[in-house]
């Protein structure tokens, strides 16, 4: 080959080498981008077959959520505040490990400090929430849905069951909330005792994994009525996603209790 051909050919061939380093880098650059902007992307990243996502969106005065009835919500047999005969009925589907679980139930304070930058006016649900339930002007159901990533996520669920089955499941969920950093089998017991519980039927109930399957069929139904990542609201049937902001909540509160009048 003459050499002219080959100089032709070699400097082809480092001009395609470069376009590829170019292209590589500019990949790079925005994996490093996605990975450390967690606000870009809609959801946390998933691992495994177990629910797919967690809920990452940061409600904002400027794109609220817009909510729509999707469907009628079955609330089991599972722990719940205020009458049976509530005209609103509130199923929540939450992540005892899940951040933005913590933030909407007013307890962690980085996202609660992130969500009032964009909106000072924002305030946490599900401590109001509670609150209309106790006056009995709704029901709120609690129904778990512990994330696969997250490893506490499933057998904190299933001692917040335990300390159910002694009548104890709203100052369990309170308190494991309250120390959502400190997950693991020793709080759980610690919680249990401070809460006056029967220590060791308790921790019967957890080592046998009593309530694994009850657990795992709350997973099951949410994905059913469209549930992919955590926290996840019905209101009669009207889907809220996210930690959104307690007026959210009352809007839709107040036009479902003016429609049944």
């Amino acid at each position: 080959m003459p050499e002219e051909k080959k100089d032709k050919k070699y400097k082809f061939e480092i001009s395609k080498v470069r376009i590829w380093q170019g292209i590589s880098a500019i990949l790079a650059v925005l994996a490093v981008f996605l990975w450390f902007n967690a606000d870009f992307s809609a959801r946390e990243p998933s691992q495994g077959t177990q629910p797919t996502g967690a809920v990452v969106a940061m409600p904002t005065k400027e794109a609220p959520e817009v909510p729509t009835r999707v469907a009628d919500v079955d609330e089991d047999d599972d722990p719940f505040l205020g009458p049976k005969d509530a005209k609103v009925v509130i199923v929540e589907f939450s992540d005892f490990e899940c951040p933005y679980c913590g933030a909407a139930m007013g307890t962690h304070e980085e996202l609660i400090k992130r969500f009032k930058s964009k909106d000072p006016s924002w305030e946490a649900a599900v401590p109001k929430l509670k609150e209309l339930a106790k006056q009995g002007k709704i029901r709120l159901v609690f129904r778990d849905y512990p994330l696969g990533f997250h490893s506490q996520a499933k057998p904190a669920a299933e001692a917040a069951e335990c300390a159910d089955e002694q009548g104890k499941f709203w100052e369990y969920h309170d308190a494991i909330f309250e120390n959502q950093a400190s997950l693991g089998r020793s709080l759980y017991t610690s919680l249990a005792e401070q809460l006056g519980l029967d220590v060791e039927k308790f921790e019967k109930c957890i080592e046998t994994g009593k309530y694994s399957q009850e657990v795992d069929m709350d997973v099951a139904y949410a994905n059913q009525v469209g549930v992919s990542g955590t926290p996840v609201f019905f209101v009669n049937g009207i889907k809220v996603t996210g930690a959104q902001p307690y007026n959210v909540f009352k809007q839709i509160i107040d036009a479902e209790l003016a429609d049944s009048k």
